[in-house]
């Protein structure tokens, strides 16, 4: 283990009040990084870490009796990355007895009488799965064509192959790759809107940039949700900045040295659990009253990332520049949407976006952090169902259904 690594695991011991054994440091350290996947920092003082053990049983009773969010599945599919690995999507088709006939507004766009389905295609965040767009899957069910996949290494997809292979670090430039394999397999022909929140925006910037043919042709629509073009390395994740510093200059030794224990860091997260579901909660949240059931849920999605993964992504971030990609869009609607609150990818980084595409649609949810389309849900859903609608992904008149506090009617553009 390197000086760095040591010092920064003997850090976390300190700032438990441990002075045990370095077995204990590492599991806490594991859990703080297991919650940096979801944009967390290390550095955030023990008292702002707990919750109450009261809040955290009731919130697994709502989940486990009532929530049924990442429930949904859809018509399972594989596809194949450049290295081998394989990668997991799933297909909800059209239900013709939910949308109305297509008007000749939609033949006048796709120019056919009867155009190839719109395929919606969502792409997740880091240490997240496909399920994390779990309100606005259930509000477009049977609407429109829609395809959710995991990322490499993520949710159902396997591990990367050039991963286990020589332990090569991950880059958004592979995840690009990726997702043009799942659009090869799952959408191989008709129109197609590319939906991506945090890493998933940035796959999708890099597919942009590895093929703008694609995007000039066949891509009609962007949404891009709580995302950065790049200049990650500056986010201060609401910390001091002696503590960003800090957390900069060994975090990736951290990472690597923690990535090699793998087995006994799973075991040290799972025991401080409780203790660290207070960072998950703020640094993906901004809502005081969010549904404990969902805060549990994005623990879940979060909890179930191996720490050997989140150390493979870490340094892709901080390599991530595809401002220049983003011309690839200009001609084509796009959606622009954060939290205001957004500790991990602060809303200006939309905003830098938005300046780079001026015909975007660019829209701030107040109270909102970073899993903004699981805190409201209902905003997303409607400027998403808005942006189909105008693009004629979703017929005039379709309506786009509820489920749980998801509410919205897609009306004519």
């Amino acid at each position: 283990m390197s000086e760095s690594s040591v010092e920064a695991v003997r850090a976390a011991a300190s700032a438990a009040g441990a002075n045990g054994s370095w077995r204990r440091a590492t599991g806490i350290a594991g859990a703080a990084i297991g919650v940096v996947a979801a944009g967390a920092a290390a550095g955030v003082a023990i008292e702002r870490l707990t919750v109450g053990r009261g809040m955290r049983r009731r919130a697994r009773l709502a989940l486990d009796s009532t929530g049924p969010y990442g429930a949904l599945r859809g018509t399972p599919g594989k596809a194949y990355a450049d290295d081998g690995t394989l990668l997991y999507y799933e297909v909800d088709d059209v239900d013709p007895d939910a949308v109305p006939a297509l008007g000749p507004r939609r033949r006048r766009l796709f120019g056919r009488k009867a155009p190839a389905p719109v395929t919606v295609v969502f792409s997740h965040g880091y240490c997240l799965s496909q399920d994390s767009w779990h309100f606005q899957r259930a509000a477009l069910r049977g609407v429109v064509r829609t395809v959710h996949w995991d990322q490499r290494s993520h949710g159902r997809s396997a591990r990367g192959e050039a991963q286990l292979r020589d332990g090569s670090p991950v880059s958004i430039d592979q995840l690009g790759r990726d997702l043009k394999a799942v659009l090869d397999a799952a959408v191989p022909e008709g129109p197609i809107v590319l939906v991506g929140h945090s890493m998933g925006g940035m796959t999708v910037m890099a597919l942009a940039d590895q093929s703008p043919e694609l995007i000039r042709d066949r891509v009609v629509a962007v949404a891009l949700v709580g995302t950065s073009s790049g200049r990650l390395g500056e986010v201060n994740f609401g910390l001091p900045v002696a503590g960003v510093n800090a957390v900069r200059r060994v975090l990736p030794g951290v990472l690597k040295a923690l990535g090699t224990q793998a087995a006994l860091v799973e075991k040290g997260r799972r025991a401080t659990a409780d203790l660290f579901a207070g960072v998950i909660k703020r640094y993906s949240f901004a809502s005081r009253d969010v549904d404990p059931a969902v805060v549990r849920f994005a623990e879940r999605m979060l909890e179930s990332t191996p720490i050997d993964v989140v150390a493979e992504f870490y340094p892709a971030f901080n390599d991530h520049d595809k401002t220049a990609a983003l011309a690839h869009f200009r001609d084509i609607p796009v959606l622009v949407l954060a939290g205001v609150k957004d500790l991990v990818t602060p809303s200006e980084h939309s905003e830098a976006i938005a300046d780079e595409l001026p015909d975007a649609e660019l829209v701030l949810v107040p109270d909102a952090g970073h899993l903004v389309m699981l805190e409201h849900p209902e905003a997303v859903t409607d400027r998403l169902a808005d942006l189909l609608t105008r693009v004629g992904a979703v017929p005039a008149g379709a309506t786009v259904g509820g489920y749980g506090s998801t509410r919205g009617t897609a009306q004519p553009g």
